[in-house]
């Protein structure tokens, strides 16, 4: 779904560049997932089901193209 999308990006930036910023990228993901879960006492077990999930998602949707 988003595959031509991040492939145009990945070209224009290129591939050093483009690397760094999909790495920050799910850094701040895994971040916001973290505080929500710290806010709401979820476990870390869930936790981490749901970066796992978020991974898988961006898979499927062609995020990590």
């Amino acid at each position: 779904m988003f595959a031509p999308i991040v492939v145009l990006v990945r070209q224009r930036m290129g591939d050093p560049e483009f690397i760094r910023l999909r790495g920050k990228m799910i850094a701040l993901h895994a971040q916001a997932i973290t505080a929500f879960c710290e806010r709401f006492g979820i476990d870390r077990t869930q936790r981490q089901n749901w970066i796992r999930l978020a991974k898988n998602n961006g898979k499927k949707l062609g995020l990590l193209a």
